[in-house]
């Protein structure tokens, strides 16, 4: 991609352009704010670094690029976490000066800038770009500070300190410094007081001075003034004032270029636009046709079915019956899919600000593009103000089961207390998410993460080398979100479902199954951790993935808050015996071979049920033979039998944990589409026991709504060998 460099003088901004070379990009402008007043050293800002201002402007000769520079007339007036367009804003003066660069240079795609740990300074760069349609890159976030310093010098980084505001720094000693020569004090400090290495708290500032990307010229200060703001014994806080410089030419570069070859070319030259602009008028897209619009009333509502669940934190599922496979566009179907479920949504009072987490199925993984059209018409980051739901996108076989060609499953919750994290910019932590859709979201202890593939975070490729390395890497992502949340897979996971393509065959399933449990091993025999749960695991076998992925993870995690939990009065429990003696299911050892759970106590109630065709002998068995007598046939009578066995087993494990159905959060039923039913019928099938258990424990109501959703797989199962009939996946919440 082209990219504009935002610079504000800093070692920070300057290798992150660097490391933007490094991996295949072309830095063509750069772009600086500065303060309205020529003689302000800095100004009182939470976004912008513009003490050496004076000195960046020789930047456009010493990289031999366009500099456009804009004087800062906004202030700090949004000063919430997520920003909104705020007039008078200094945000918006990055806005009128990207746009103006971006009309000067239409082919610019992409910003680079320097934030390593500042969520205020990377929410609001990827506001602008957002708007102005442009990729942020940020690969120096979330990186150790301690090695990116050490790798800044190594790299050819000459930045002196101009602003010093801790503890043990004094502007009397260390203004004007070279950072490499008060690195080995910046690591004692960290060590002492706690300093951010990298001075990202504010404790210091730099100014580059020399670095691979100038192969014009070097800048020399030749006297500066240190200017104390502050006397203060512990913390001193001073800045430097640069009184004269000038530029030491290079005879011949031999510094890397854009094209990541040595350039030795001397005669680039650049130039300063200073960008004036007081406003840019900005126009909202439709994203919906209006012959779409027209094409959502041939879907009828008859044709659309809902399940939704009865908790505070619930969940709603929207498909489409369509037997016939009259369904033509994945457009019309999904639309129809989201409207609906927005109508439940706000006919309880809801929008999709409450909404946490949404899985997207479609039938076919090549309209990807057009199911992501579709679904910004419907969430968007102005609806989702405390920050847009996380999201797994998956293709399932749908239109072999009777269904149309999207399903959607929201999750939601009746307060909007849920944590957000939503990283929009490309860089070396974790892949971004540039949309609507975030990668992980906490709500009341519980993680839901969106669904990690093996991308590559800086490149945004899938990692090559086959499924273990997607696997290996789609771990590290899922890591890397969770360290987030000062939580780590192997100490907090709950549950992992494993989405694996069609195209895997059972062995490499079966190693990706190694992988797993291998990384899970390695991190909780790691000394600072410990392995507190035991998660589920649930292998799905898929037609597609994004990306053609072969591999997607998606985790749920336990972040358990500090303070304990109140204590709740015991509930009425259920009395399973009832729906045993009527069943006729008498318990035995290896029901428990059928099952995994996850239990926290008071708190979280977490069950896969697994059904393959020697337990479906087993429950189909009136008379107790031995499994080696006992034949499955897949009859009506068969079905129902099944049923019944796993809401008995959910039942069981519920009232055995000391929960009831009115704690369910969600209930998926996943069946392979071997088994020839269509969904008119499993539906049936599995509402029918619902109702007789309802009518024998009156636990529970059903009401209009079934509370469990069925979703067709091509196989799962709770290891990679995948040979379940029936996977029934429960999670239930006191939180």
């Amino acid at each position: 991609m082209k990219v504009v460099g935002l610079v504000s003088g800093g070692k920070d901004s300057c290798y992150a352009m660097m490391k933007c070379i490094q991996y295949g990009h072309e830095i063509v402008a750069l772009a600086n704010l500065k303060p309205s007043d020529d003689s302000v050293d800095e100004l009182d800002s939470y976004m912008y670094q513009t003490v050496g201002h004076q000195i960046v402007v020789s930047y456009a000769e010493c990289m031999g690029l366009p500099l456009f520079r804009r004087r800062i007339r906004g202030s700090t007036r949004h000063q919430h976490l997520n920003y909104t367009v705020t007039p008078d804003d200094e945000v918006e003066d990055m806005f009128i000066l990207l746009n103006e660069v971006k009309k000067q240079i239409p082919s610019i795609t992409a910003v680079s800038s320097g934030a390593i740990a500042s969520d205020y300074q990377r929410l609001r760069v990827e506001s602008v770009c957002s708007r102005l349609g442009l990729v942020s890159l940020a690969y120096l976030w979330k990186q150790d500070q301690s090695l990116l310093l050490q790798e800044m010098i190594t790299n050819g980084i000459v930045a002196i300190i101009v602003k010093v505001a801790a503890m043990g720094l004094n502007p009397a000693k260390h203004l004007g410094r070279e950072i490499a020569h008060l690195q080995p004090q910046l690591l004692q400090l960290n060590e002492l007081y706690g300093i951010n290495v990298c001075g990202e708290g504010g404790e210091y500032e730099t100014l580059t001075l020399d670095c691979p990307l100038f192969t014009n010229a070097r800048i020399v200060v030749n006297d500066f003034q240190v200017v104390r703001h502050s006397s203060d014994s512990i913390a001193p806080v001073g800045i430097l004032h640069p009184s004269s410089f000038h530029l030491e030419y290079k005879k011949e570069s031999t510094s890397f270029s854009n094209n990541g070859k040595p350039d030795s070319s001397s005669e680039k030259t650049g130039h300063v636009c200073e960008v004036e602009a007081d406003s840019v008028s900005t126009s909202v897209l439709n994203c919906q046709s209006a012959d779409l619009a027209s094409d959502i009333c041939t879907v009828m509502d008859a044709k659309l079915h809902t399940s939704r669940t009865k908790r505070d934190t619930f969940s709603i599922c929207c498909w489409i019956q369509d037997p016939c496979g009259s369904s033509d566009r994945l457009e019309k179907d999904l639309t129809a899919v989201l409207k609906k479920i927005e109508a439940q949504l706000h006919g309880g009072g809801f929008d999709w600000v409450d909404v946490l987490y949404i899985h997207l199925y479609i039938a076919n993984m090549n309209d990807f593009a057009l199911a992501n059209e579709t679904y910004v018409s419907f969430i968007t980051e102005k609806k989702c103000n405390l920050g847009v739901p996380s999201r797994s996108t998956i293709e399932l076989p749908l239109t072999e089961v009777g269904l149309g060609k999207a399903y959607v499953e929201v999750l939601v919750a009746n307060d909007r207390s849920k944590r957000v994290l939503h990283v929009q910019s490309i860089s070396s932590w974790a892949p971004s998410c540039i949309g609507p859709y975030s990668q992980a979201t906490l709500h009341k202890e519980i993680l839901h993460m969106a669904g990690q593939l093996g991308l590559d975070p800086p490149t945004m490729l899938l990692r090559s080398g086959g499924a273990l390395a997607e696997m290996q890497q789609a771990l590290d992502n899922s890591e890397a979100v969770a360290n987030c949340f000062n939580c780590s897979l192997a100490s907090s996971a709950i549950l992992f479902v494993i989405y694996c393509s069609a195209s895997l065959t059972s062995s490499k399933r079966m190693e990706v199954q190694n992988k797993l449990e291998d990384f899970l091993t390695s991190y909780s025999q790691n000394g600072s951790m410990s392995k507190v749960l035991d998660p589920i695991f649930l292998y799905v076998l898929v037609p597609n993935l994004p990306k053609r992925a072969l591999v997607e993870v998606k985790p749920v995690l336990y972040v358990p808050q500090d303070k304990e939990t109140v204590t709740e009065a015991e509930e009425w429990k259920p009395d399973c015996s009832k729906i045993l003696n009527c069943w006729g299911f008498e318990h035995s050892t290896w029901h428990d071979s059928c099952c995994q759970k996850s239990i926290i106590h008071g708190k979280i109630c977490s069950i896969v049920v697994s059904v393959t065709n020697e337990s479906a002998a087993m429950i189909c068995s009136e008379t107790g033979q031995n499994l080696a007598d006992c034949r499955y046939f897949g009859t009506d009578k068969h079905m129902k039998r099944i049923a019944r066995f796993c809401i008995y087993l959910l039942n069981k494990v519920l009232m055995d944990s000391d929960f009831s159905w009115s704690y369910l959060t969600n209930l998926r039923i996943y069946f392979t589409t071997s088994l020839c039913w269509t969904v008119d019928v499993l539906l049936g099938t599995f509402t029918e026991a619902f109702d007789e258990c309802t009518e024998i424990s009156r636990q529970f109501e059903m009401g209009k709504e079934h509370i469990f959703n069925l979703v067709p797989v091509l196989g799962s199962g709770r290891c990679a060998s995948i040979n379940d009939l029936i996977t029934c996946e429960l999670f239930a919440s006191k939180l």
